[in-house]
């Protein structure tokens, strides 16, 4: 299977991609983001009257979680685009939002945080081992991280992060980088993580019976889950 691109399509960097991703984010049907979050969302677990971070925000998927669960969020995005859509919902009122590169150090203080999230954030980091040194950093020894990454099985099938312009009809690559499973791993440990869970998962007959664009993927290796401590 080669589910590369076809027709017209661009490249751009990954905060150019999501700044105009962010109009149809939270309404096209993304195969990805269906498997994810109900996986996420157990992985966060009980986060009541706890202190949270959600890294690479976006619209607020995650942040809603952490929200509704109890917990004191913060949750951090270079996308104004992507954050002015999680700060018009509801859902999302309580959290404090700010604007932030997640390529430079995070604007914590050290072991401030129960739970981090991060949800297909770190296949578009450059730098990863340092990224996870900083959210080491912000943890305190008694909390956790929840970290989703795309599975790196789906370059093999010409897949990144990508979504279809609607003014264009463009096929839209956002920058990512080609990082491995072996990678991540040893990048974590490095970073004086433990991993307490380390998943894989495909879309399976229910996803792809329910949204048809998922269908194409069936038994793929789409995401890599892992619960850092």
């Amino acid at each position: 299977m080669h589910l590369a691109p076809t027709g017209p399509h661009e490249h751009v960097s990954t905060r150019e991609g999501y700044q105009r991703w962010a109009k149809i984010y939270d309404v096209e049907d993304n195969p990805l983001v269906a498997l994810e979050q109900p996986l996420m969302d157990a992985l966060i677990g009980d986060v009541y009257d706890l202190d949270a971070l959600d890294l690479g925000c976006g619209t607020g998927r995650h942040t809603a979680t952490l929200v509704a669960g109890g917990a004191r969020v913060t949750a951090l995005d270079f996308s104004q685009a992507m954050l002015d859509r999680a700060r018009a919902k509801p859902q999302c009122a309580a959290a404090t939002f700010k604007v932030h590169d997640l390529n430079t150090p995070l604007p914590l203080a050290d072991q401030s945080l129960d739970r981090i999230v991060c949800g297909l954030v770190m296949e578009h980091l450059s730098d990863v081992p340092a990224f996870l040194r900083e959210m080491r950093r912000v943890c305190r020894a008694t909390g956790f991280a929840a970290v989703s990454v795309m599975h790196p099985a789906m370059w093999l099938a010409g897949v990144q992060a990508r979504f279809t312009d609607p003014d264009t009809g463009v096929k839209v690559l956002v920058g990512s980088y080609r990082h491995t499973v072996s990678e991540y791993v040893t990048w974590v440990l490095s970073a004086g993580w433990r991993i307490a869970h380390i998943s894989e998962h495909a879309v399976g007959e229910e996803l792809a019976t329910r949204m048809p664009k998922a269908e194409r993927y069936l038994g793929w290796p789409m995401l890599l889950l892992m619960k850092l401590a």
